[in-house]
């Protein structure tokens, strides 16, 4: 090819790089969010962005008719189905799992060595892990975020992941939750998928970069909603739940600070009300 033809054919290039729009990556203006705006980089894994709406259930016969761009459902009582028919609606579904604690209920509960298990978390058939036993954890968990990634899951709620801050049975360290949950988190991107912190708010500063959203529960209730400013700062969700507030006493606050809240029962049926 001569110099003639090459300077043509780059001039063609930079035309039609100049004309290509950019992505619209801006927050929606009024009515229902969808879960393509929420999205904050196409053609990689999503980002849900701080303010995107949602729905948490995860007991009780599923209510897809909630108008909302996101689905938080347990992992394990779904199937690809589900997860499927929610996507054909426009919503992003994500897995909820509880990677901190044992529950004897679920189906590799037998997977579980003793060794591995301390002292209850609250509730019933609970009990929480060892985390500093990657060597036994690590496939386990492995082994659920395949589970949650084949059945199309976009992202993965990992629960009870501040066992440090708790009485587990084992001297955690909070060294040992950082080096946890980084696992988790890189468990779940190798996959594909997105990954929220779950509550463990004294650890943000350290863990927004590794992760893309954050789940709360009670940060009105316990005045700790500002600790999570760093995720939506950086434009990352923060889906918050409140149980025992009325909507008046935090959804000034959480409209202020652009956090994603409900008012939800404990346990966590379809019935939801949104600031």
């Amino acid at each position: 090819m001569n110099t003639r033809t090459l300077l043509a054919a780059a001039s063609l290039l930079l035309l039609l790089t100049g004309c290509t729009p950019p992505p619209d990556d801006k927050p929606g203006g009024g009515g229902t969010q969808t879960a393509e705006s929420a999205e904050t980089d196409p053609g990689t894994r999503w980002r849900p962005r701080a303010g995107t709406d949602w729905q948490w259930q995860l007991s009780g016969k599923l209510d897809t008719s909630v108008d909302v761009p996101v689905y938080d459902i347990d992992g394990f009582d779904h199937g690809e189905e589900t997860v499927d028919a929610l996507h054909a609606d426009g919503r992003k579904v994500i897995c909820y799992l509880s990677t901190g604690a044992w529950e004897d209920w679920r189906p590799d509960a037998g997977d579980f060595p003793e060794a591995v298990r301390g002292k209850g978390n609250g509730w019933e058939g609970e009990s929480w892990l060892d985390i500093r036993r990657t060597d036994v954890l690590e496939p386990l968990m492995a082994a659920r975020l395949d589970m949650c990634r084949d059945k199309g899951f976009d992202a993965v709620e990992p629960d009870n992941m501040d066992g440090y801050k708790n009485t587990t049975g084992f001297p955690l360290t909070a060294a040992d939750q950082l080096r946890y949950n980084r696992l988790i988190a890189r468990l779940a991107h190798e996959r594909g998928m997105s990954v929220g912190l779950k509550n463990d708010l004294d650890q943000i500063p350290a863990l927004v970069d590794d992760f893309d959203f954050a789940v709360n529960e009670q940060c009105a209730q316990y005045g700790e909603c500002e600790e999570l400013t760093p995720f939506t700062e950086a434009d990352k969700a923060v889906f918050h739940v409140e149980y025992e507030l009325p909507t008046s006493r935090f959804c000034p606050e959480s409209r202020r600070l652009k956090l994603s809240s409900l008012l939800k029962k404990y346990e966590l049926g379809a019935w939801r009300r949104a600031c």
